[in-house]
């Protein structure tokens, strides 16, 4: 497996750990515990700079870039009407999700307490499926696919990205989020 393809398969798993987290929260909302605007704030940001930001740049400026460029029609379809609309769907998720917390902040009401419920899950239920599309039909798709050559190119830029001092501050920063977390909330397995 080329070493871009491990490192987004380790992210995709803090990726789920934190569904899990976002899971286990909204299962408190529906047990009646009131709404811990600073827990879902860090899970939002969490999912805006990890998931998005640091997992997703990878795939969408190397991987999905290279797919189009050297696959054709199928990756191409694959890539432009499959990954990058789910990509775009979750982040219409988390704004929802910020827009909700922020009305729940102003009005504490059952609604907007729904909306936090609704779009975490939406969000939630929508990258776990992505993810596991990903891991199973895409990546080995792409590995089959794509020239040696094209893939050592999206290994290095991958390496480079990853390399950078503010990628590696934020990676540590996130994961350790994620074990805080994940702690707290103690998300079934």
């Amino acid at each position: 497996m080329n070493e871009s393809i491990v490192l987004m398969v380790e992210e995709h798993e803090n990726i789920r750990r934190m569904l899990k987290v976002v899971r286990s929260m909204c299962r408190g909302l529906l047990r009646g515990e009131e709404v811990n605007q600073e827990d879902f704030s860090a899970a939002i940001d969490f999912i805006r700079n990890y998931a998005d930001h640091h997992h997703h740049k990878k795939e969408e400026d190397y991987l999905f870039k290279a797919m189009v460029a050297n696959m054709g029609r199928i990756a191409e379809n694959l890539v432009s009407h499959g990954m990058l609309v789910e990509h775009d769907l979750g982040r219409g998720h988390v704004l929802a999700l910020s827009e909700a917390l922020q009305r729940y902040r102003e009005n504490p009401s059952d609604d907007n307490k729904l909306d936090i419920i609704a779009e975490a899950m939406g969000y939630a239920a929508l990258l776990d499926r992505h993810i596991e599309k990903e891991n199973t039909v895409v990546y080995p798709f792409a590995e089959r696919s794509l020239p040696v050559e094209v893939f050592a190119e999206v290994n290095a830029s991958s390496a480079a990205f990853e390399a950078g001092e503010a990628e590696r501050a934020a990676r540590e920063k996130y994961e350790k989020l994620l074990d805080t977390l994940e702690a707290k909330y103690q998300p079934a397995a």
